[in-house]
């Protein structure tokens, strides 16, 4: 049987909530080259299908990423993606209140790899995101 953390057993969850702000978006757009209009110009966005400014899908994903390696990860272990499916199902607006959450769905018994459910959703708790992550738990090294 592999030894995972506590916090990666079948059924545990956590969460990490955030506010999406224009600063936010922006020192995204700059970080990931993405500067589409429709992320950063408000004239622009109210042309679109959204009506006006929406963030970047990835920000969830970052946020899936805080969650795994920060909340449930801790001080005791390291998290690599194996993968990571994503479904974007509503969008994220400047000013939304979003919470990324992950619960374990499997463990595998012989090697540390656990598969978890992710779901992001905004303040009026509408989905926004969901999928499946993959990770792969290392312990962290001993520092020598």
């Amino acid at each position: 049987m592999t030894t995972i953390p506590s916090n990666f057993t079948l059924g545990s969850s956590a969460s990490v909530t955030r506010t999406i702000t224009d600063e936010i978006v922006r020192e995204f757009a700059v970080l990931s080259g993405d500067t589409q209009p429709l992320h950063l110009e408000d004239d622009y966005a109210a042309q679109t299908r959204f009506g006006k400014r929406i963030a970047h899908g990835a920000l969830l994903v970052g946020m899936v990423s805080a969650v795994l390696g920060v909340k449930m990860a801790g001080q005791d272990a390291t998290i690599i993606f194996l993968g990571l499916t994503t479904n974007f199902v509503n969008p994220v607006y400047i000013a939304d209140e979003i919470t990324a959450t992950c619960t374990v769905t499997s463990v595998r018994d012989d090697k540390p790899i656990v598969k978890l459910g992710v779901s992001c959703t905004n303040q009026s708790d509408a989905e926004v995101m969901n999928g499946e992550a993959v990770v792969y738990i290392d312990p962290h090294p001993v520092a020598g």
